[in-house]
């Protein structure tokens, strides 16, 4: 196992989770007024009801499915009785219906933004950085696709599983069960990675919120009167 492969998918996943999470508290302590998601309906709404919607399901619909399918000890699939044949193509039907709809909806945000003046005059390099990185990433993520339609028998997901569920638990020899994956798999898991790392220092924060918001459900209801 080469030094290259050992630090980017050994070493430089816990580097991404602790920008993750560290970069994100630094955020919120420090610049709160920044923690937002910057919504550009006021300056020209054409088209982003629509890109939102798809964006925000498909993306998801992946984090999800993602969350799902790596971190879920094997046993668990075997008391379902859950073959790793049939894991696989639910991750190819699912990833691909989902990620079409992350990738139509980010092509609408990304057009939405560098053809309408108002939009552009008002987008960052950050902004233009998020879409066009995540458009990679689910680019790549689809054409993994092609490739796991030749080993439907499961056991490259296996491995990928495997290395998840290794860096969660903190256990060496993570990168060993993905040395032979194919070089498709290993550049999404690069930039999946990676996405992490810009995620404090973009509008990407919002997201956060989003899931905080399920607090909300358990709160007493707010009982507002007219006047």
């Amino acid at each position: 196992m080469n030094t290259l492969h050992q630090f980017f998918f050994g070493i430089y996943p816990y580097i991404a989770l602790a920008i993750f999470f560290l970069g994100s508290l630094i955020r919120f302590e420090r610049e709160q007024y920044s923690w937002k998601s910057e919504s550009s309906q006021l300056l020209y709404e054409g088209n982003l009801r629509l890109g939102n919607n798809l964006f925000h399901v498909g993306i998801l619909g992946i984090f999800f499915g993602h969350l799902i399918g790596l971190l879920t000890p094997m046993f668990v699939w075997e008391v379902l009785g859950v073959s790793n044949s049939f894991k696989q193509l639910v991750a190819v039907v699912a990833g691909g219906i989902f990620g079409l709809m992350t990738l139509a909806g980010v092509l609408i945000l990304l057009r939405r933004r560098l053809t309408n003046d108002r939009l552009n005059a008002n987008t960052t390099w950050r902004d233009k950085l998020v879409l066009i990185w995540i458009l990679l990433t689910v680019l790549l993520g689809l054409s993994t696709i092609f490739v796991s339609a030749g080993h439907m028998d499961g056991n490259e997901m296996v491995k990928l599983m495997k290395w998840a569920q290794y860096i969660v638990t903190f256990r060496g020899g993570a990168a060993s069960f993905i040395q032979d994956t194919s070089i498709i798999f290993k550049l999404h898991m690069f930039m999946g990675m990676t996405l992490f790392v810009i995620f404090p220092f973009t509008r990407l924060v919002h997201a956060w919120s989003g899931f905080a918001s399920v607090g909300f459900l358990g709160r007493k209801r707010q009982i507002v009167r007219r006047f």
